[in-house]
């Protein structure tokens, strides 16, 4: 007697080794469980609440988020769940990398946070320094670092 296909199917709810893991990098202080939500100022370009927030599925793209982040405090690299549909970042599909090398992605929706990498390389000084002299440039000619 013959299984039924369906007896085969796993269940939604059993984690699969091979799920995508997403990261976002910040200077924010969060907690396992919290939300990453949009409405608060951007990093980038004039600073206005972000319609969308980013995520990438790599953890130098999470890095540089970290490193490039506003405010006080360490550089933190977080393990995150989307909430909602993710579509390509098109501040550097669009415009930098087509094809979205980067995987970096961005959502109107929240993500929640999972963990947190506390061992990861940043950077070096030199690097960081050069990106946000190049960022200052851009603003300088009045090219926004993030389009809605």
């Amino acid at each position: 007697m013959g299984k039924n296909k369906s007896e085969n199917k796993p269940s939604e709810s059993v984690q699969s080794p091979f799920a995508q893991t997403f990261f976002h990098g910040t200077k924010a202080d969060l907690e396992i469980g919290d939300f990453i939500e949009t409405g608060i100022n951007s990093n980038y370009g004039q600073k206005k609440k972000a319609k969308y927030i980013y995520l990438t599925a790599t953890l130098d793209a999470a890095i540089w988020g970290a490193e490039l982040a506003s405010g006080e405090g360490p550089e933190r690299i977080y393990l995150v769940e989307p909430t909602g549909p993710i579509e390509d970042d098109p501040n550097l599909t669009d415009k930098k990398f087509p094809g979205n090398p980067t995987k970096s992605y961005r959502s109107a929706h929240p993500f929640k946070v999972v963990g947190e990498i506390t061992a990861w390389q940043g950077h070096a000084s030199e690097q960081v320094n050069a990106m946000k002299d190049g960022l200052a440039k851009l603003r300088e000619q009045g090219i926004e670092a993030i389009e809605d």
